[in-house]
């Protein structure tokens, strides 16, 4: 995997529909293996976290964020992203921490395929299903970037606030050692209490669901 170098860092006020607020030091990339615009945002004592190398010490929080138009920008339920975000940005505020902004909308397919497999599900398929039947795979999503973010901001040694396994598979593959895997919480509703039973079901999201069978 070639290095890849900061571009620049700037701070950015970060403000919440529900009022919350938080700074982030914002960092662009030079050399990422995909050319796209991918953000990593430092939150909270960011800086002390990446100088805790030894073992039992704290680490940086770090959560890989898959862009969501509908979901992060317009509130969409569908999908948990929205929330997700917004829960993120507190507590690795609170810890220490990164969060990747990554641009892999559609969990990779983009957002114009994304709002198609809506209308799939629409008719009776599941968000996987309906990625397939467009002609991609399940989840086209690929970590490379974002290890190639933290290893350039020093971040070899992670707790991971996700719930889906593969985020950290990848990471682990890619040489950033993922010591610990922290669930997100549960952001249930009934548009997206579905599509949640299915990530749960189908690929081991560790979403502890009350509505799941």
């Amino acid at each position: 995997m070639p290095p890849a170098t900061v571009r620049r860092q700037v701070t950015v006020p970060l403000r919440f529909g529900d009022g919350y607020t938080a700074t982030a030091s914002v960092f662009t990339f030079d050399g990422l293996v995909d050319g796209r615009e991918h953000l990593a945002l430092g939150l909270g004592d960011w800086r002390d976290r990446i100088d805790q190398t030894v073992e039992g010490t704290p680490m940086p929080l770090v959560r890989p964020h898959s862009e969501c138009m509908t979901g992060d920008v317009f509130g969409s339920q569908r999908c948990d992203c929205g929330p997700q975000l917004r829960e993120a940005v507190e507590r690795i505020s609170e810890h220490g921490g990164f969060l990747l902004y990554l641009r892999q909308e559609g969990r990779g397919i983009g957002l114009y395929a994304k709002l198609d497999a809506y209308a799939l599900q629409d008719v009776g398929l599941d968000t996987y299903e309906a990625n397939v039947a467009l002609g991609h795979g399940e989840d086209e999503r690929d970590y490379t970037v974002a290890a190639q973010m933290l290893r350039t901001l020093g971040a070899e040694r992670v707790a991971l606030l996700s719930n889906n396994p593969d985020k950290a598979e990848q990471l682990d593959r890619l040489g950033v050692r993922v010591a610990e895997r922290i669930p997100t919480g549960v952001h249930l509703s009934a548009a997206n209490a579905r599509y949640l039973k299915t990530k749960a079901n189908h690929t081991a999201h560790t979403i502890d669901l009350p509505l799941a069978d």
